[in-house]
């Protein structure tokens, strides 16, 4: 038996004026998802238990069978995890956005997707310019980067509250610096990186060019290193997972599962979605269970464009969806599980608590006669999942 779990990130919506009041979803030409809808069992599930925040790094754990509330400690440290960075004793990971601050306002979590090679040149700076004896950094992909405090900073404990960028988008970042214990060394490290950045060379150039610049740093989303037992003691089966996310790669490393080294894989609607699919279906060739994650319905809701996302399902639809299904007409021995890890609203252009849609197909899964992949379809369902990682190991019995 093969396994394949698909996941559209942060593909369920809200109604959205620039649609007409329908969601991203139903305004799709989603004819494969359809297809699955219709030959598979569609529900609802809960991704996010209860008091943990909507976040990918909670939703991620459960659609892999993970309960969080047992193994989450922080988004970070699953990125680091990715990174190859080994937390000691005493430190603590912090997610570091390089963002764009707009006279006192959040207006852009990712700088304008500043690209890698730019970001890189940025991160390298600030190393030289921030106390080394109190902080770490290690540069990511594009805005994405992590940054470890270390005791000597004078942070003991997680008791720093900090919210992530794409939270407080067009807001006063005056009103949402981190608060409680080690937040004015949190604040203050911020501070100094802005100076530094803001005559930088780059920015400079990006401002020219009308571009968002890459002005401050962001720090959240911070943990130790969890602690998580292994794919394939777990389930008993090998697997890997494609995607361009530090995080959901992280969680994946942690688990033993293969990474796939796709080229050109960004994160966002110009992602070498066929190259995804490719490397994805062709590791089950030797191996059981495949991961495919796609960030771009995430990022264009972020970015409050309703439009674009639509664009973004329709590829995952035409480009990963389409040939997953041919792979399970072809391979009847195969189950298919598509799933977001959570909500995102392009009204307020962040993630929000609400059930998801899913589906699931392939051998000894009846059909349920559903019609389309929608929010509203699901709603209707019988199949209410409210511990989301429960699906994977129910999927995974023989």
């Amino acid at each position: 038996m093969k396994y394949i779990v698909l996941v559209p990130d942060g593909v369920s919506d809200e109604p959205c004026e620039a649609l007409g009041g329908k969601t991203p979803l139903e305004s799709s030409h989603m004819p494969n998802l359809t297809w699955f809808c219709e030959n598979g069992r569609m529900g609802r599930a809960d991704t996010i238990p209860a008091g943990l925040s909507p976040g990918s790094d909670v939703g991620h754990l459960s659609i892999l069978g993970y309960n969080p509330k047992e193994c989450y400690t922080g988004r970070a440290p699953l990125e680091a995890a990715n990174m190859g960075i080994k937390l000691n004793e005493g430190e603590v990971a912090f997610r570091m956005n390089l963002v764009t601050d707009a006279d006192g306002k959040m207006a852009d979590y990712s700088a304008g997707h500043i690209s890698t090679t730019e970001a890189h040149t940025l991160v390298d700076f600030l190393k030289g310019k921030i106390d080394s004896e109190k902080i770490t950094l290690y540069p990511g992909i594009q805005y994405r980067h992590i940054a470890v405090i270390k005791d000597s900073a004078g942070i003991k404990g997680l008791s720093a509250e900090c919210v992530p960028p794409h939270d407080i988008q067009d807001q006063s970042i005056e009103d949402h610096w981190p608060t409680g214990n080690g937040s004015d060394i949190l604040k203050d490290i911020m501070e100094k990186a802005k100076i530094h950045l803001k005559d930088h060379e780059i920015n400079q150039v990006r401002v020219d060019l009308n571009e968002n610049p890459a002005n401050m740093i962001w720090l959240w989303g911070q943990g130790v290193m969890p602690k998580i037992e292994t794919f394939e003691s777990r389930f008993g089966i090998k697997g890997s997972i494609v995607s361009a996310v530090d995080l959901v790669c992280g969680i994946g490393r942690l688990a033993e599962l293969e990474i796939l080294p796709v080229p050109d894989i960004t994160g966002y609607v110009d992602t070498n979605y066929e190259g995804k699919v490719e490397f994805g279906l062709n590791s089950l060739k030797e191996k059981d269970f495949i991961y495919i994650h796609v960030e771009a319905t995430d990022e264009t809701a972020h970015q409050g464009n309703p439009k674009l996302k639509v664009e973004a399902i329709e590829d995952f639809d035409s480009k990963i969806v389409g040939p997953v299904r041919r792979y399970l007409e072809e391979n009847p021995d195969t189950r298919v599980l598509i799933m977001p890890d959570h909500s995102t609203s392009c009204n307020t252009r962040t993630h929000f608590r609400s059930s998801v849609p899913f589906v699931v197909a392939g051998k000894g899964i009846e059909s349920a006669g559903g019609n389309i992949f929608t929010e509203a379809e699901a709603a209707e369902s019988e199949v209410v999942v409210n511990d989301a990682y429960k699906i994977l190991p129910t999927l995974l019995k023989k």
